[in-house]
């Protein structure tokens, strides 16, 4: 439709960029259906959405007419922008104003703020004037109109939001890479002239000096562990972003256990049988990985034991990872999974713990439709419970 010389009102001097964007860039079928609903409650030929902008005017979307057949009668949609309700004109008044229509009904359609965006025009319908119901629908369907402009208007700020925060924290990774890559390559060096020290000096040294040695090599080994989970934590979007496969637990634990077995003091056993469908595997890998790892790092016991167990249920694969370690007191359970948070305990090697490997965990968990639980005991142990999320 040719652009018109209508001029804004006193309510357009304060524009709603963000909602005329949206009602002009979206979907005509958004407002089609609606459209439709208005025709028929009033039993009209057709329905319109009539868009107003800085003095230009056009049919966004219709009903029952196409664009070309709705005429161009500027005047009068300036006449009912300026108004507050429903307005109806009868073929009488219309044909005053040389306008051929056998009757029209329209309402202004207005945002919170009282920004007038436009009209919704409805072509000669049957009954006029119009009933309190008739009324009171078209009010409501034009307020679902607003709705969808509300709505897709919350959905581009979600949009937004999600890539600033994407990006944000694309950037601390970034960070964390880096920074942890500069710090490890000089603490390996550290560790290795501190061994060297120990080994080649272990005969010269008092025992002052030994004990100063040994807190500076057990302050590096705990600053590499440090490292190594901060590395781990915010890599683990990258593993959530692997391929979904078909894990069989007997052959994926008899790989996994192998790294934690060389002590003939430690016992895990595992599940025999069973297989998960379509798990993202690197994660489940890094989870197993944390748990095992802290069950017998926390372990002062000379026997040490990790018993795994599973069951599947409808809706989860469930997981139960139980050792017979050091145990951890009730109002520590919620704590214990709280990112860089330490109960200041030191593992079975005197190395403090870096409050990563558990939060690591719940995250990827989270990721995958599950969550975890603690039931634990001092001195007796304890046992991680957690859930995934079936897909199929």
């Amino acid at each position: 439709m040719p652009h018109s010389q209508i001029q804004s009102n006193e309510n357009r001097r304060h524009p709603a960029p963000e909602e005329f964007h949206i009602l002009k860039t979206s979907s005509n079928k958004d407002f089609s259906d609606l459209l439709f609903l208005c025709a028929e409650t009033l039993k009209a030929q057709g329905a319109a959405l009539v868009i107003l902008e800085n003095g230009n005017t056009w049919i966004k979307s219709s009903y029952g007419a196409s664009h070309k057949e709705i005429p161009e009668v500027e005047d009068l949609w300036q006449e009912i922008l300026d108004q507050e309700e429903i307005i109806v004109f009868t073929p009488e008044e219309l044909s005053k104003k040389s306008i051929d229509f056998n009757g029209l009904a329209a309402v202004p359609l207005k945002t919170v703020s009282g920004e007038k965006l436009g009209i919704i025009a409805i072509f000669e319908p049957q009954e006029m004037p119009l009933s309190p119901n008739q009324e009171h629908a078209l009010q409501v369907l034009v307020k679902q109109i607003l709705n969808v402009v509300g709505f897709r208007k919350q959905n581009n700020l979600y949009k937004r939001m999600q890539q600033d925060l994407e990006q944000r924290y694309r950037e601390l990774e970034r960070f964390a890479s880096v920074v942890s890559h500069d710090i490890k390559s000089p603490l390996a060096n550290i560790i290795s002239l501190i061994d060297l020290l120990k080994e080649e000096n272990q005969d010269i040294f008092n025992e002052d000096t030994k004990q100063y040695i040994e807190f500076l090599s057990q302050a590096s080994h705990s600053l590499r562990s440090y490292v190594d989970g901060l590395l781990v934590f915010y890599r683990s979007e990258r593993i959530l972003e692997k391929e979904e496969e078909d894990v069989e637990l007997k052959p994926f634990f008899d790989n996994l256990t192998k790294l934690f077995s060389v002590d003939p003091e430690v016992e895990i056993t595992y599940p025999q049988h069973g297989i998960l469908k379509k798990v993202n595997k690197a994660a489940l890998t890094q989870i197993f990985m944390n748990l095992i790892s802290n069950a017998l790092k926390y372990n002062h016991k000379d026997q040490r034991r990790v018993n795994i167990s599973f069951r599947a249920s409808e809706d989860f694969y469930e997981f139960e990872v139980q050792d017979n370690g050091n145990g951890i007191s009730e109002e520590n359970f919620e704590k214990i999974f709280d990112l860089f948070t330490t109960l200041d305990l030191n593992d079975r090697e005197g190395n403090p713990g870096s409050g990563i490997g558990l939060a690591t965990v719940k995250k990827l968990l989270n990721h995958m439709g599950g969550d975890i639980q603690i039931e634990s005991e001092p001195e007796i142990g304890s046992n991680f419970i957690f859930q995934i999320k079936r897909s199929c």
